[in-house]
C-alpha cells in the first residue's frame, strides 16, 4: 500500500487556518503574522508535509541543488558574491536556486523570519541576513546544511569579512593624510542590531579616537540621491569635516556629488572614501576598501559542500580587506 502523502488541506485543518494562509507561510512569509507563521510551520514539521512540486525531487537521495538567499535587489554586491557561488557550482554541475529577500537594514526585524524552502535543496547559503532563532533551529532540526555569509550565527558556519578592520584601515588612511575632523556617512537601519555598517563605524571610530580625531556621523538611505542630500548637512556645517568616509561606494558617490554642488575640490577641500571597490568606485576613481566578494561566495560554497558531505564541524572563515587608494584622497 502506498504511503499517505499529507496534503495542504490537512495542514490548514490542523493549524486552524485557511489554505491560502498555509500557502503564504510557505511562499510569502512576510504576509503572515509571526505567531500564525510559527503555528503553521510547526504543523508542517509535525505532519511531514511536502509541497507537491517538491515531492519528485525528494524521491532521490540528493537533489544536486542548493539555495542562495540574499538582498540581491537592494545591493549589487551580493550579485558578485553569487557569481562566486555560481562559478564554483558550475564546475561541480550543481544547480543553484536564488531567493531574493528584503534588505535587513529596511525591515523592523533583521532576521530571516520564514523559509519558503522545504525539502528540495541539499543545502542553503544565506547572505547578509540574520536568521530568526526559531527558524534556525528548524533548519538544523530538518538537517538542512546551512552557511551564513556576512551575518552572525550561533548554529551555522559563517564566512565573513573583517568589517571592524575595514573601518580602521579607512580611518588610518585619512589620519595619515593629516585629517583630524572626519565625517562618516552611515547607512540607516530600522532595527538595532550589529550590522556590517555598525561594525565598520566602530572600527573607524576606534582608530580615530586613538589619534584624538573627531568623527561626525550622518545617516542615509541606500541611494545616491539620499547620500547626496545627507552629505550636504555634513559639508554645509561651519566646521565641516575635511574628509568623509561612506559605508559603501554608492553612498560615497553621493558625497562626491554633494561636494561638487558646493564647489568643493576633491581631495583638496574634502577627501572622500567608500567601501567595497565595486564598479562605482572604479568609475569615480574613488579611494575605497576592497572586500573579496567572489571569494566569499566560492568559500561559502566549499564550506557548504563539506556539510552536505557529512561534516558537522561548525567553522568561521574571516576574509581580509585591503585599501585601494585612488584620486579622491
Amino acid at each position: 500500500m502506498a504511503a499517505h502523502r499529507v496534503t495542504i488541506y490537512e495542514v490548514a485543518e490542523r493549524a486552524q487556518v485557511s489554505i491560502s494562509t498555509v500557502s503564504n507561510v510557505l511562499n510569502k512569509p512576510d504576509k503572515v503574522r509571526a505567531a500564525t507563521r510559527e503555528r503553521v510551520l510547526s504543523v508542517v514539521d509535525e505532519l511531514g508535509f511536502i509541497p507537491k512540486v517538491q515531492a519528485v525531487s525528494l524521491a532521490r537521495q540528493g537533489t544536486g541543488r542548493i539555495g542562495v538567499m540574499a538582498p540581491f535587489t537592494s545591493y549589487s554586491s551580493y550579485l558578485r558574491r553569487l557569481s562566486g557561488v555560481l562559478t564554483a557550482a558550475t564546475e561541480l554541475e550543481t544547480d543553484v536556486l536564488v531567493f531574493d529577500h528584503e534588505s535587513a537594514a529596511l525591515t523592523s526585524s533583521p532576521t530571516l523570519a520564514s523559509m519558503p524552502i522545504h525539502g528540495r535543496l541539499d543545502g542553503l547559503i544565506v547572505m547578509g541576513l540574520q536568521i530568526e532563532p526559531g527558524i534556525a533551529e528548524r533548519l538544523r532540526g530538518r538537517g538542512l546544511p546551512t552557511v551564513m555569509v556576512d551575518a552572525d550565527s550561533d548554529l551555522f558556519s559563517r564566512v565573513v569579512i573583517d568589517d571592524d578592520n575595514g573601518g580602521r584601515l579607512a580611518a588610518r588612511h585619512l589620519l595619515e593624510q593629516g585629517h583630524r575632523r572626519l565625517g562618516y556617512l552611515l547607512e540607516r537601519q530600522v532595527s538595532d542590531y550589529e550590522s556590517q555598517a555598525v561594525k565598520r563605524l566602530a572600527g573607524f571610530r576606534e582608530a580615530a579616537a586613538r589619534q584624538g580625531a573627531e568623527v561626525v556621523v550622518a545617516t542615509s538611505g541606500n541611494s545616491v540621491d539620499e547620500a547626496r542630500r545627507e552629505a550636504a548637512h555634513l559639508l554645509d556645517h561651519a566646521d565641516r569635516p575635511t574628509a568623509v568616509m561612506a559605508h559603501h561606494d554608492v553612498l560615497a558617490v553621493g558625497v562626491l556629488l554633494a561636494a561638487r554642488d558646493r564647489g568643493l575640490r576633491v581631495p583638496e577641500d574634502v577627501a572622500v572614501m567608500g567601501f567595497d571597490d565595486g564598479e562605482a568606485a572604479a568609475a569615480a576613481d574613488l579611494t575605497t576598501i576592497r572586500q573579496p566578494f567572489e571569494e566569499s561566495g566560492s568559500t561559502a560554497f566549499g564550506v557548504l559542500l563539506g556539510h552536505i558531505g557529512g561534516s558537522a564541524l561548525r567553522s568561521a572563515t574571516l576574509l581580509d580587506v585591503q585599501l585601494v587608494e585612488r584620486s579622491t584622497t
